[in-house]
């Protein structure tokens, strides 16, 4: 587990290449009071599985996106194309993603899913996805159900595919944001990520919450 040995050749200090300073923007008051409800949740306990974030409860990995999220571990994904679709396999919670890449319009507004609906296209030999649509329980890093991503994957040589995704919440973020990630050819495989099963994590979490609780009224 870790965070690599190796440096992207790019020589990049940075995986936000926009704002120039490589740092993600401020968030506006709505995300800061929005952020600030979370925490007072968080603060009160667990009553049930419900009250943990979806990465806990094994729904969604943490780093599979969208965006994707270069993290600890788990980072492999494979990326394949059929006639009208492309898949995005991710190892983390072996999360898959399906997006059209015909000519057809996003779902309505009111259709709303916890990785938003994506619609791709091909600009020359990038790969450009476009999601909207998402919801309050998969925010990114402070984002809103209303934040707008585009995604571009563009193979730029034999080992490498550059993975770039632009951030457009205005609701969130004193401005929009952009990321730049080279991803590096494994020829590994992927293996199955089981998270629910054998979840002891969960069951103790919620077991010792209840236990901190039962002492507290004996001590009242």
């Amino acid at each position: 587990m870790g965070y690599g040995s190796q440096a992207a050749a790019t020589g990049q200090t940075s995986l936000i290449v926009a704002p120039s300073d490589g740092k993600i923007p401020e968030l506006t008051e709505l995300a800061e009071r929005r952020f600030a409800e979370i925490q007072a949740r968080r603060q009160r306990g667990a009553w049930g599985p419900e009250d943990r974030n979806v990465a806990e409860r094994c729904l969604l990995g943490f780093n599979a996106g969208p965006p994707l999220n270069p993290s600890v571990y788990n980072n492999n994904f494979q990326l394949f194309q059929t006639k009208d679709y492309v898949v995005l396999l991710i190892e983390m919670v072996h999360d898959v993603r399906i997006i059209p890449i015909v000519a057809r319009p996003h779902l309505p507004g009111h259709i709303r899913q916890w990785k938003g609906n994506s619609v791709g296209r091909w600009d020359g030999v990038t790969l450009v996805v476009d999601t909207v649509n998402l919801t309050g329980k998969t925010s990114f890093r402070g984002s809103g159900q209303n934040m707008h991503l585009v995604e571009r994957f563009t193979r730029v040589d034999e080992d490498t595919l550059l993975y770039e995704y632009t951030i457009h919440d205005p609701e969130s973020f004193t401005q929009d944001w952009t990321v730049s990630v080279p991803t590096k050819k494994n020829s590994s495989p992927i293996y199955e990520y089981a998270c629910h099963e054998g979840n002891y994590g969960m069951t103790n979490l919620l077991a010792g919450a209840r236990n901190l609780e039962r002492e507290q009224v004996d001590r009242d």
